[in-house]
């Protein structure tokens, strides 16, 4: 599906307007071919939420949002692939509550509900009314939360190594979270945090409330799952800590849907495989929109 004229001179106007302090050029790279990249603060739902700007608009094409995963910041989860998908695109990333430069916000607590609804606020906040939406880890699983509490705001929707219930995952991985301590923190994240942490103080804080949302976990319901009118592509590792028949079951589920299974890949190192998603998100992403079905769903 296009984007309306409207609807795109408005999107237009408005990145022009942020990306016109854009940063220059990195060093050995011509101006025109390098991603432009514009970042800022933005207030929503009570957050002083960090984001950035990278790519070029694309007159008929909607903006890619990154969602990171838990514990992690943008450079982490995406670092590996967005200067690549900001080449031949619009996309926008963002820290999440008490994540990276976002500061967090102490009596409230770290949920998929939330997360969904402040991604949704800065979208409104930037003026975008439709976008592409990329979630790795728990950022696939407030992708899902998006595409089901705000369907309007999801043209396409990427789910990277998340799951939709607890069966997706072996119990041991669930019973990991009810004994689990800071130094249990991979070091990567752990590093990535308090380098660029308001508060880096807040880490144990941090660490406790990112388990305490895992030990949450519910999920959706199969009906939920079904009921997501985006076009999806569900990415995994076949090492993943997402059982690939899980994947398979949501693949099924989605009444659009397409799965990659990547070989030799786990949950850590599926970020890194930069070639085989940078062509597989894009080449999703580039494809026409299905015809519109009166039931829903599609049999497979």
């Amino acid at each position: 599906m296009r984007l309306n004229g409207t609807r795109t001179r408005r999107i237009t106007a408005v990145m022009a307007v942020l990306l016109s302090a854009a940063l220059p050029a990195e060093p050995g790279v011509a101006a025109e071919d390098a991603p432009r990249v514009r970042s800022g603060y933005a207030p929503v739902n009570g957050l002083k939420m960090y984001y950035e700007i990278h790519g070029a608009i694309r007159e008929n094409d909607p903006p890619l949002v990154l969602l990171h995963g838990g514990g992690s910041t943008i450079g982490t989860s995406f670092g590996k692939v967005l200067p690549a998908l900001a080449r031949t695109r619009l996309v926008i990333a963002f820290e999440q509550q008490g994540h990276g430069r976002t500061a967090d916000i102490v009596d409230r607590p770290f949920t998929f509900e939330q997360s969904a609804d402040d991604a949704a606020g800065l979208l409104r906040h930037l003026g975008i009314g439709k976008a592409d939406v990329c979630g790795y880890s728990n950022g696939g699983h407030i992708a899902l939360q998006m595409a089901i509490r705000h369907p309007a705001l999801v043209r396409k929707l990427v789910v990277e190594s998340a799951m939709f219930h607890r069966d997706g995952s072996d119990p041991g991985f669930w019973s990991s979270f009810e004994h689990a301590k800071l130094d249990d923190m991979p070091m990567e994240l752990r590093e990535a945090y308090l380098g660029v942490a308001p508060r880096p103080d807040d880490l144990p804080t941090f660490f406790a409330k990112s388990v305490r949302r895992m030990l949450k976990f519910k999920g959706w319901t199969p009906e939920e799952i079904r009921s997501i009118t985006a076009p999806a592509l569900v990415l995994i590792g076949d090492r993943d800590i997402v059982r690939p028949e899980h994947a398979v079951l949501m693949f099924r589920l989605l009444p659009n849907a397409q799965l990659a299974v990547l070989p030799g890949t786990d949950h850590m190192t599926i970020v890194n495989r930069s070639d085989w998603l940078v062509s597989m998100i894009g080449a999703f992403l580039d494809s026409p929109m299905p015809p519109a079905r009166p039931d829903g769903m599609e049999k497979r």
